[in-house]
């Protein structure tokens, strides 16, 4: 049975909070919230009495152990592994901070794990690996793996994150999913299947322009030409991706094949003269006579933190509908939407690994759960409502039995 992750500060741990705030240092909510950490392990079984203790550990483990060696598929029936998630980074690309280190990526991942439990109930063990060669990275987690039904990786700087997120499923029988890539993916892909709908269009008619060429940009260009769009334009700091470019990575000259039918070259304010979709995954800002030269029923998805490439403000003056990665605007992007259910629906079929299919069917379902109530400030639920976990849990599990990766 898989165990409970609870909040570990106890009493004593708030006195000492308390004290300090009291000693004249000033109280800040977060510090108070992290002290201790904010998870830990709970036993599902009760350890009483020796009866209790010969059961839960020797001589009765014992049995099931020698179950297992005999018929190894049972460990997802008589341990937590079909239930917990390994989140794994190596500290490089850590929210908006950059590359601070495992230790100081621990919080983040605490707070992932959390959010597994709270919003998709899934267990997961935040890991933080002293190590950033790509090779050691994939070495570790694979000897790993057997403790885990699947692999969440987070906060892994880019070009790393592409290779190593190849490798390990290449190389794992469990899914692998970077969720700075697809999850980022998924919530946009609902959001804007909703914003066309609301516009009368259909993906097909639309030409988008994407603001970042690192992990979440790679992805979700990829994901929305593999959902329908028509075209899109990505570019990074040195003006759009394009084929005439002769400095591209390997990644990005992959990008240049697939992207920008429109053959669109120069600075991304240039691109954006008549196209229908701003994305922002890279920070900086969008001056606003760019955003004025879109099309008529444009949408801005800036989700940049905090501080978004475009100001909503700036953005309801153009745009018909606007979204962010913030939680004080209406339309949060928030991967939270998508990577507990998509975990939970291929734990729960046992998935052999995480298609595209499923990735697709967790967006439509997403975007479903808006339903009736669709308008141009709520295009997307919110990571509180309820009715979000189940219904992409169940989407994810119908796809990959149709794919034909459940193993049960």
């Amino acid at each position: 049975m898989a165990a409970e992750i609870v909040n570990p500060r106890s009493d004593s741990d708030k006195g000492t909070q308390s004290a300090e705030s009291a000693a004249g240092e000033p109280f800040d909510p977060a510090f108070a919230l992290h002290r201790g950490g904010k998870m830990a392990i709970q036993a599902t079984v009760p350890v009483r009495d020796r009866d209790d203790l010969s059961l839960a550990y020797t001589p009765g483990v014992a049995k099931v152990c020698t179950a297992i060696a005999e018929q190894p598929e049972l460990v997802h029936d008589y341990t937590w592994k079909s239930q917990v998630v390994a989140v794994v980074t190596d500290g490089t690309a850590v929210l908006g901070l950059g590359d601070i280190g495992p230790e100081a990526s621990l919080p983040v991942m605490e707070g992932k794990a959390i959010l597994f439990k709270q919003f998709g109930g899934v267990d997961a063990v935040p890991i933080a690996l002293a190590t950033t060669d790509t090779d050691e990275i994939v070495d570790t987690i694979v000897r790993l793996a057997p403790s885990f039904g699947g692999v969440n990786l987070e906060d892994i700087s880019a070009p790393r994150c592409f290779d190593i997120e190849r490798k390990l499923q290449e190389r794992l029988d469990i899914p692998v999913f970077h969720d700075d890539q697809h999850g980022t993916a998924v919530v946009t892909l609902a959001a804007l299947r909703n914003a066309a709908k609301l516009t009368g269009r259909g993906l097909g008619e639309l030409r988008a322009v994407i603001s970042g060429a690192g992990a979440a940009g790679v992805a979700i260009a990829k994901f929305l030409l593999e959902a329908g769009l028509g075209d899109v334009a990505v570019a990074d700091r040195k003006g759009v991706v394009s084929r005439d470019r002769e400095d591209l990575t390997p990644v990005k000259r992959e990008l240049a094949e697939l992207t920008n039918k429109a053959g669109i070259s120069g600075t991304l304010e240039s691109a954006l003269a008549g196209a229908d979709v701003f994305i922002g995954v890279s920070g900086g800002t969008v001056a606003e006579e760019a955003v004025a030269s879109m099309a008529p029923g444009s949408f801005v998805f800036a989700m940049a933190n905090p501080n978004p490439e475009v100001h909503p403000d700036v953005a309801h003056k153009y745009a018909a509908v606007v979204a962010t990665g913030r939680s004080d605007y209406p339309n949060q992007i928030n991967n939270v939407l998508a990577f507990p259910g998509i975990f939970a629906g291929a734990l729960q079929v046992r998935a052999a690994r995480i298609t595209e299919g499923m990735k697709i069917a967790a967006a439509n379902a997403l975007a479903d759960v808006v339903g009736d109530q669709l308008a141009a400030d709520y295009v997307i639920p919110s990571p509180f409502d309820e009715r979000v976990a189940p219904a992409v849990t169940a989407a994810v599990a119908a796809a990959a039995r149709a794919e034909g990766v459940a193993r049960r």
